[in-house]
């Protein structure tokens, strides 16, 4: 160990491609001077790959908009270098930015959706990059453009230059931006989340995606995450941020083998697993302080569990350990922590599961959007959202619903709460029918079943004050008494969700994505439900936030003895939390019955594709996953036989002609798969 520096050493022996030294950013605001970035340091080589790891308000996205020079207008950067080859990249006038912008820096943005131009087809928004960067015109660079999109695994790329941003996937428009990224031919490419909130097989293929380009074309990667697995999977080098500053750097394989800073430890023990269940994940209390502050001591202090008296006066220097740095007084002494297990816990969550007669019932369901057409709006298909689903929920359990996105959960929750019509099917709530049901027989329901929608920024009402937005359900639903009791019940409400009573007069705008998303369990638990639709409620939430969340839900489900539906395409939470788990695959269940028989022993090739894309949070260097590698057919036209028949590995001429039959696996596990229980070929790379 030597003592304290300043810098973070580079790659050994290699000449880096990037520098950035000592990087500051200031923010100007009428509330104070806000510091996002705040002398961070870090050098990435030709063909490598840095990962910067961390949770929202950290600092990542800043640095990698500071490194392209696309501050926002109230933002500057203070001080500090950045070279990129030997050039001065804050010398460079803007004339010759441009240049390097989208040319030798590439930049994936964390959201295709809104970073794709919705008025301009692909075809001449990738042209815009060709023409500024190569002088590529007319034929030329219509060509360029349909090799780029074939390069980045675009089905037909030739007819789908005409084609708009509202016409591709999710997953296919963050293909079209890693095409645009690389119209350049760029020496450095910025990934700012490239997968988050994608499905697990979407994932897999960007991925594996970027990884086979990197090796093709050398270029260097600035990864930008909060998912361990992805870092797992990406990176050769890794570092942890944390307030505006770097906290920890090393090689992947010793990050993940000892992770040294106290905060880099507690983002591994808040991450869901089968050995944890039962267990409470140990997340890190708190959140990020606020970066419009002069800190004095250590910035993670407040949040540490082994914070001491120099940790509120000092702030820590670096201190290196092999080929690893953090900056922390802990080291300070030659102690270094032992090697990480991931089967350490948090505290044991209180015990007993409930069970009994079933809360939901779900019957042969079905909802089909009509497809129409013309002047005269004719109907000319249906779309099969869902197809004949059924499903049980009892008292005190978790049923996972997974699958990818547009195979059809969303629809199911929100056809259990009769806010989609139903084509076909039954839907029954405390033994009672709720389809065809009128508006005020349908109360009880409502009282008795809550949602939890994905996005809490969308469902909250911008013009309306928390407190409000919890006491709606309550007014509308005729629950909770006078006023005075309402407002009892609120601030009770948001004391158990772990905010202050004194928050209810703040508006949505003012809270973090999840102090959003606990505000929005609070208003499903104002009118005391039984069962709770939970859509996607971790998507996209850092790790340590996820983890408070699903503490809390645990918590809430043993006190309370709520059901929980869990809609999701996250399979670590799956594990953690669910007791049953359905697999949904174009509007069906193909695969049905308790987590450890489905995500232990999996039948069914989807399941199974499902579970191999999941990338593992380990240090050993692992090959891409095994997984399918076409996307989701369209539910408007599915597949004969076997839905999933074109996308299978062991798909043969039966799989074509018909769709298979439930079969039961034993112990309540279920399966449609003509080949469930036949001995088959391991799972390969379809395609």
């Amino acid at each position: 160990m030597t003592g304290a520096t300043s810098d973070v050493p580079a790659s050994d022996g290699v000449r880096p491609l990037l520098e950035v030294r000592e990087l500051k950013v200031l923010i100007r605001a009428a509330g104070g001077n806000v510091r996002p970035v705040d002398g961070v340091s870090f050098s990435i080589a030709a063909g490598e790959t840095f990962a910067l790891l961390g949770e929202s308000g950290c600092g990542k996205s800043m640095t990698a908009l500071a490194i392209n020079r696309l501050l926002p207008d109230a933002a500057r950067i203070e001080g500090g270098a950045l070279g990129l080859a030997g050039d001065d990249l804050l010398r460079l006038p803007e004339t010759r930015m441009r240049s390097v912008r989208g040319g030798r820096i590439g930049m994936i943005f964390q959201e295709p959706a809104t970073s794709l131009n919705p008025v301009m087809t692909i075809g001449d928004q990738i042209g815009e990059a060709l023409q500024l960067h190569r002088n590529l015109r007319g034929a030329q660079a219509r060509a360029e453009t349909r090799q780029l999109l074939e390069s980045v695994g675009i089905p037909g790329a030739g007819e789908r230059l005409d084609d708009y941003p509202f016409q591709f996937s999710g997953g296919m428009k963050q293909r079209v931006m890693i095409a645009m990224a690389l119209a350049g031919h760029p020496e450095l490419l910025i990934a700012d989340e490239p997968t988050t909130a994608l499905d697990v097989t979407i994932q897999a293929q960007v991925l594996d995606l970027l990884a086979g380009l990197q090796a093709d074309r050398g270029m260097a990667m600035l990864l930008i995450t909060h998912d361990l697995g992805v870092v797992a999977r990406m990176a050769h080098r890794v570092g942890v941020m944390y307030a505006g500053e770097l906290v920890e750097t090393g090689p992947r394989q010793a990050f993940f083998n000892t992770p040294l800073h106290p905060y880099a430890r507690k983002l591994f023990a808040a991450l869901p697993d089968g050995a944890r269940r039962g267990t409470m994940l140990d997340a890190p209390v708190g959140s990020v302080p606020a970066l419009d502050q002069d800190f004095v001591g250590c910035r993670f202090a407040d949040r540490c569990p082994q914070a001491f008296d120099r940790c509120d006066d000092e702030s820590p220097g670096w201190q290196h350990i092999g080929a690893q740095a953090v900056r922390c007084h802990l080291y300070d002494e030659d102690s270094v922590p032992r090697p990480l297990h991931r089967a350490e816990a948090g505290d044991v969550a209180p015990a007993g599961r409930s069970g009994g007669a079933p809360l939901i019932e779900v019957r042969d369901l079905e909802v089909h959007f009509p497809v129409h057409k013309g002047l005269l709006r004719r109907v000319v298909g249906q779309v099969r959202a869902v197809d004949g689903v059924s499903l049980t929920l009892s008292a005190g359990r978790t049923l996972a619903l997974v699958g990818e996105s547009g195979c059809g959960k969303t629809t199911v929750g929100k056809a259990i709460l009769q806010l989609n019509q139903s084509t076909g099917g039954a839907v029954f709530y405390n033994g009672e029918r709720q389809t065809g049901l009128s508006r005020d027989a349908l109360m009880p329901m409502r009282r008795g079943v809550q949602m939890v929608f994905q996005d809490p920024f969308a469902s909250l009402n911008p013009r309306l004050r928390i407190g409000e937005i919890i006491e709606e359900g309550m007014l509308s639903l005729g629950v909770a008494g006078d006023a005075a009791s309402r407002r009892k019940t609120v601030d009770a409400l948001l004391d158990r969700i772990g905010l202050s009573p004194s928050m209810r007069w703040r508006y949505p705008h003012e809270f973090s994505g999840g102090q959003r998303q606990r505000i929005a369990i609070a208003r499903a638990l104002a009118v005391s439900p039984k069962v709770i639709v939970c859509d996607e409620p971790t998507s996209a939430l850092d790790v340590s936030v996820q983890a408070q969340l699903l503490n809390l839900m645990c918590e809430l489900q043993q006190e309370l003895g709520l059901a929980y539906l869990f809609i999701t395409h996250n399979l670590a939470v799956v594990e953690y939390l669910a007791d049953e788990v359905a697999v949904m695959y174009l509007g069906r269940i193909v695969e049905h019955g308790p987590a450890a028989r489905v995500l232990g022993a999996p039948a069914h090739p989807y399941t199974r594709a499902l579970l191999a894309a999941v990338p593992k949070v380990t240090a050993e260097a692992h090959l891409p996953a095994l997984t399918v590698s076409s996307d989701l057919p369209s539910p408007l036209d599915p597949p004969a036989g076997c839905h999933f028949h074109p996308r299978c590995p062991l798909a043969s001429d039966i799989c074509r002609a018909a769709y298979p039959a439930e079969q039961s696996m034993g112990g309540g596990h279920r399966v449609r798969c003509h080949w469930a229980g036949a001995e088959v070929p391991a799972l390969r790379k379809a395609g």
